[in-house]
C-alpha cells in the first residue's frame, strides 16, 4: 500500500519521539458536524497513584477475551532497544480517522514482526487486536498553547491514565516531544453511534437498543462520577461501539477532574424509587443571561417519601460545582447556558438529550441556530414527537432527566442508583452488563476498508461556536 505523503512528513517530523507504554484508557474519534463550545478549568492535580501506574503493563486487560494489544505492545517494547521504548519508527499511520477541537485521530499499527506461530483469531475482537492496530490522537502543542488549550490536553491525558473501566477507553501509550504529543489508544471498529444511528431504518434505535446502550452509558458515568470526573460531553459521536459491540465513551478533554476532597462522602441510603417530579416553569428568555436564575436553587424542597428497601450504595460529587461554559450546543444543560454553576447533574441532562435522540433522531432542543437552540434549552417546555411512539417508561424517564432545575433533575441527589431503579430498565441484570447481547456486533475488521480522511495533517482547523 503506497502511503500518502503527508504521511511520510509526520514520520520524518516524529521520527525522534518515543512512546512510552501506559495501562490506561481513550478511543477514535469521528468528525463532529455539531458547533462545540469548549473551555477549560483553571487548575488541575494529578494524583501519584495514576503516575505509579504509568509504567505498569502488568494490568489485566478489560476484554471479555483479553487484549491482545498489549501483546503487540509488549513486543514492539522488546524489539526496540535498551530504552525498551516504542519509537516511531515502529508506528505506521494508514488513515485520518477525523479531527476534533485539539488534534486528528488516526488508524495506527505497529510494524513489528508477528511471533512466531500466533494463533487463529477467535473473535472480532481479536482480529482487530492481533496486529496491533490502535487509535492516535496526535496533538500540536504549539497550536494547543495558541489557542489556550494545554489544559484539555493534560485534563484527558490524566483522566485516561486514572480510568480502568469496560466502558472507557484503554491508554496503552503516550508520548510526548517540543511539537507534538499523541496518545495511543484503543481502536473501535464499529464506529459510533451516530454513525450506526444513521443506518437504521427511519435513522431511529428500537427500544431494546436504546436500552442497551442507556443502560453502559449509565453505568460508565456512574465510575466516572465516583472518581469524582463529571464528564460533560455525553452525545452519540462520542459513544464509540467496541469490535464485540459493547460501547466506549470517547473524549475527556472537556471533562470537570476534580479533587476527590470536593466529592460528596459515600453514604449508604436506603432504595428510593424514583417520583414524578413537577414540570419546569422556566420560561423567561432573559434566563440565558449569565447568573439570571429562574431555579430558585434556595427555596426549600418538600421532603421526599422514602421507600424502604435494600441499602443502595450511593458514591457520586453531586457537590461539585463548575462556572465553565463547556460542551455541545445541542446537549448543553440549562444551569451551563444560564452561567450559575453546574454540578455532575448535567451528566443527567446531557442522557436524556442523548435517549431522546436515539428514539427520534432529533434533539429536544434544537433551533434554526445557535443561539435559538440555548434559548430553548432553558425556555422551552419538553415536546415529544408524534412519531414514532415510545414505551410511556421511556418518556417518563427522559422527561425526569430532562427537568431544567439540576435540584429536581433525576440522579441530582441519588447518582446513578435512581436511573438504575427506573421502570424503563426493568429486567436489566447491571452486574452482568458485559454478558448480555449487543444490538449490533461489527463485522471482522480490515483496515483497508475504513475511508481515509483527506483533511491535513496533523490537525486541521476547525471553527467552533
Amino acid at each position: 500500500m503506497v502511503e500518502p505523503p503527508w504521511l511520510d512528513d509526520l514520520a520524518d517530523d516524529l521520527l525522534s519521539i518515543s512512546f512510552n507504554s501506559t495501562t490506561t484508557t481513550t478511543t477514535t474519534t469521528t468528525d463532529i458536524n455539531r458547533s462545540t463550545s469548549s473551555g477549560s478549568e483553571t487548575t488541575w492535580t494529578t494524583t501519584s497513584s495514576a503516575s505509579a501506574r504509568h509504567h505498569n503493563l502488568t494490568k489485566p486487560p478489560h476484554g471479555p477475551s483479553g487484549d491482545l494489544n498489549w501483546t503487540a505492545v509488549r513486543r514492539s517494547r522488546s524489539e526496540s532497544g535498551a530504552n525498551n521504548n516504542i519509537s516511531f519508527s515502529n508506528i505506521r499511520f494508514l488513515h485520518r480517522l477525523g479531527a476534533g477541537d485539539i488534534g486528528s485521530v488516526y488508524l495506527a499499527k505497529l510494524k513489528s514482526s508477528p511471533p512466531p506461530s500466533p494463533p487463529p483469531p477467535s473473535t472480532a475482537a481479536d482480529t482487530a487486536a492481533g496486529g496491533g492496530v490502535f487509535a492516535a490522537k496526535v496533538m500540536d502543542r504549539r497550536e494547543l498553547a495558541s489557542r489556550n488549550k494545554e489544559g484539555r490536553a493534560r485534563t484527558e491525558k490524566e483522566i485516561l491514565e486514572t480510568v480502568e473501566h469496560p466502558f472507557l477507553p484503554t491508554l496503552y501509550a503516550y508520548l510526548e516531544s517540543a511539537k507534538w504529543s499523541c496518545l495511543l489508544t484503543e481502536f473501535c471498529p464499529g464506529g459510533d453511534l451516530h454513525v450506526l444511528r444513521q443506518r437504521q431504518p427511519c435513522k431511529r434505535f428500537p427500544e431494546s437498543a436504546v436500552r442497551f446502550y442507556a443502560s453502559e452509558v449509565v453505568v460508565a458515568l456512574e465510575y466516572l462520577h465516583m472518581l469524582a470526573i463529571v464528564y460533560r460531553d455525553l452525545k452519540p459521536e462520542n459513544v464509540l461501539v467496541r469490535s464485540d459491540g459493547h460501547i466506549m465513551l470517547t473524549d475527556f478533554d472537556l471533562s470537570l477532574k476534580c479533587h476527590l476532597s470536593t466529592s460528596t462522602p459515600a453514604q449508604v441510603n436506603p432504595v428510593q424509587r424514583p417520583l414524578h417530579p413537577p414540570k419546569s416553569t422556566c420560561i423567561l428568555p432573559s434566563c440565558i443571561v449569565p447568573a439570571v436564575s429562574c431555579f430558585h436553587p434556595t427555596r426549600k424542597r418538600k421532603k421526599k417519601p422514602a421507600n424502604h428497601g435494600a441499602p443502595e450504595f450511593v458514591a457520586e460529587p453531586v457537590d461539585i460545582r463548575s462556572m465553565s461554559f463547556v460542551g455541545t450546543h445541542e446537549y448543553l444543560a440549562p444551569e451551563i447556558v444560564s452561567g450559575e454553576g453546574h454540578g455532575s447533574a448535567v451528566d443527567w441532562w446531557t442522557l436524556g438529550v442523548f435517549m431522546f435522540e436515539l428514539f427520534y433522531g432529533v434533539t429536544p432542543f434544537k433551533g434554526v441556530d445557535n443561539e435559538l437552540t440555548l434559548a430553548n434549552i432553558v425556555a422551552r417546555a419538553l415536546e415529544f414527537p408524534k412519531e414514532p411512539v415510545i414505551p410511556p417508561m421511556a418518556r417518563d424517564l427522559i422527561s425526569q432527566l430532562l427537568v431544567k432545575d439540576p435540584g429536581q433533575r433525576m440522579g441530582s441527589t441519588m447518582g446513578a442508583s435512581a436511573i438504575k431503579h427506573h421502570p424503563f430498565f426493568h429486567g436489566v441484570n447491571w452486574a452482568l452488563l458485559r454478558c448480555t447481547t449487543p444490538p449490533f456486533v461489527p463485522p471482522p475488521f480490515s483496515h483497508h476498508e475504513v475511508p481515509p480522511d483527506h483533511g491535513g495533517c496533523p490537525a486541521t482547523p476547525v471553527d467552533y461556536y
